[in-house]
């Protein structure tokens, strides 16, 4: 699952990136209401943090369009903007949370998961394809009901795979999913990713292949189909 942080001090969006990454969610981050908001019309996230005080104006400003655009995003503004107006200025513009600066990680983390099971952002069931079971929520993969040792890349890889189970994702949807919208990788990183993925999935006889769709991507298939 990958979050946007719109957040324009560099050191807390790092800490706020740094904090997801140790519970399992891959992140975007940008730093002005423009780049969130084209951000959020390229990919469909399902939870943004957002603050308010940014270079191009207030985050509580974009809230209309947001919702517009992406009616199922849940939105968290984390701010430093504290009173009590300011908290019910930003929930009354359509933010699902307010959270002020400095705000404690456990609360953080805690709050986004209750944002993501509210109506609209309940949780998912998992996905089965032979033996293989993903959870779409946590972003963790068992099979035959044992758990599957593997790095964050090869589970959000897994994930983009699993939920389109049977048919081809390009190169460019995994790129973005798996490395997000700063990292320079080298042309062969997905590749190489694949190729673990794959070893893992025969090792532990989980019944699917990942076929590579010349030209295209790759695709999760049911072994021997």
């Amino acid at each position: 699952m990958r979050i946007l942080i719109v957040e324009d001090q560099l050191d807390l969006a790092n800490q706020l990136s740094e904090l997801l990454a140790r519970t399992g969610y891959a992140t975007d981050r940008v730093g002005t209401l423009a780049e969130g908001l084209e951000a959020i019309a390229s990919h469909d996230y399902p939870l943004v943090l957002l603050d308010r005080r940014l270079p191009d104006g207030d985050g509580v400003a974009i809230l209309p369009t947001i919702r517009a655009a992406r009616p199922g995003i849940r939105v968290v503004v984390v701010s430093a903007l504290r009173s009590l107006d300011d908290r019910v200025n930003g929930l009354d513009a359509g933010a699902d949370d307010y959270l002020t600066k400095p705000v404690d990680p456990n609360e953080l983390l805690a709050r986004i998961r209750a944002s993501l099971r509210r109506p609209g952002g309940m949780d998912l069931p998992p996905v089965s394809v032979a033996d293989l079971s993903f959870d779409l929520n946590r972003c963790e993969a068992c099979v035959k009901g044992e758990p599957l040792s593997a790095t964050k890349r090869e589970m959000l890889l897994l994930e983009a795979l699993v939920r389109r189970a049977g048919r081809a994702v390009t190169h460019h949807a995994l790129m973005e999913q798996i490395y997000g919208l700063e990292e320079n990788v080298q042309s062969d990183a997905l590749k190489m990713l694949v190729s673990r993925l794959r070893q893992r999935l025969k090792e532990r006889d989980a019944g699917v292949e990942i076929h590579s769709a010349r030209g295209v991507g790759y695709m999760l298939a049911i072994s021997g189909s």
